[in-house]
């Protein structure tokens, strides 16, 4: 590096810095004032509070990242032009690609962070924070509840596919985890019902070992005809062969955006199996994280053209424009995801195409310098 990259590091990494706390300051804010009333009011302690919000800031830094480069970038390069630098380094003979050289090495290092946030520390962040959420509501409601209604969600629906199981609770309790009001169908191969068990309640064994239902009984059917064949009761039943997992149920009727990246994969094969059209709303989502990765470079590619052209006239104009794509990028992201979700686009499709817009727009910007 020459004497100007080690210049224009200091600068932008100052600036940088700045932002990012900044920005993390404005997260550590919005996180309190969404959901600290309510941890509250659930009989959260001080350790859980501070708990809760350092689990939680990690899943906003994949957001975070992209912004701070953008606005540090637009002030290092509209400062450096201001102050004629760039206009003496141009002088000169040097190049603009020359110049931002240290700018897309870090734009490298950064896409390197995005994969890493989305792929780990984000997961972590999202699924630990709900974990946690969820113990103080149930260890509230454990003062003033019976177990079978401690954390309870109702009517959780759940459809194996593969396995040819139709699956209903009434209620299912983290607490307890045992789901009340259970019924299970068992379908064969042309999706016509056999039997039907029918329980009170219903557990997961530990170690995979299978579920259990008590005090119900079980309808057989003739699939053929759909008569009632024998409802045998039992008082307990052990069916070894059935492996669902109840975390699997309970993430079902989530919105895509509140899951983690490992969750989002979790249910795109869940989907797959029976070909859900629900499947495609996951998939945008899991691959447009992919596609985040290389937000890093693309916002660098936006912010040097509108830095060093806006601030001829005015500093805001280089900012608003850039924040003009940004609104462009989000309505092509929403229109891509309706295509997608109607069949109209492949999901990985869908999700390439806003960073696939704006990066060509970034690189038609960047070859108009002069």
């Amino acid at each position: 590096m020459n004497t100007f990259d080690r210049h224009l590091l200091r600068e932008w990494f100052r600036i940088l810095g700045i932002v990012l706390l900044a920005t993390i300051g404005l997260m550590f804010m919005q996180v309190l004032f969404d959901d600290f009333q309510k941890l509250r009011d659930q009989g959260a302690r001080g350790l859980d509070l501070w708990m809760y919000v350092l689990v939680t800031l990690p899943s906003f830094l994949a957001y975070v990242l992209p912004l701070a480069l953008l606005l540090s970038s637009l002030f290092v390069l509209g400062q450096l032009h201001r102050a004629n630098e760039l206009t003496a380094m141009r002088a000169a003979g040097v190049g603009f690609l020359r110049i931002t050289r240290p700018m897309w090495y870090v734009g490298l290092l950064a896409c390197g962070a995005m994969w890493w946030l989305n792929s780990s520390i984000v997961p972590w962040s999202v699924e630990r924070s709900r974990q946690l959420s969820e113990a103080i509501q149930d260890r509230h409601e454990a003062k003033a509840k019976p177990a079978e209604r401690v954390g309870a969600v109702g009517s959780v629906g759940f459809d194996n596919y593969q396995a040819r199981r139709l699956w209903f609770f009434n209620s299912y309790s983290r607490g307890s985890r045992r789901g009340y009001g259970v019924t299970v169908t068992l379908l064969d191969a042309a999706r016509r019902e056999l039997s039907r068990i029918r329980a009170t309640e219903a557990r997961p064994l530990p170690g995979n070992g299978g579920w259990e239902f008590l005090d119900g009984n079980v309808v057989n059917f003739d699939p053929v005809t759909g008569v009632v064949e024998s409802i045998p009761p039992f008082e307990r039943l052990v069916r070894a062969d059935f492996h669902e997992d109840p975390g699997l149920m309970l993430l079902i009727d989530r919105r895509a955006v509140d899951l983690s990246f490992f969750e989002l994969r979790r249910l795109m094969d869940y989907f797959a199996i029976g070909n859900n059209p629900k499947e495609a709303a996951y998939a945008v989502r899991y691959y447009g994280l992919l596609a985040d990765t290389l937000s890093p470079l693309i916002i660098i590619a936006i912010a040097i053209p509108f830095a060093v052209s806006g601030v001829r006239a005015n500093p805001a104009v280089g900012v608003s424009k850039s924040i003009g794509l940004f609104f462009l990028y989000y309505m092509l992201n929403n229109i891509a995801g309706s295509l997608a979700i109607k069949g109209v686009l492949a999901p990985d499709i869908a999700a390439w195409i806003p960073n696939a817009v704006l990066g060509l727009l970034a690189v038609w910007f960047f070859a108009r310098l002069r």
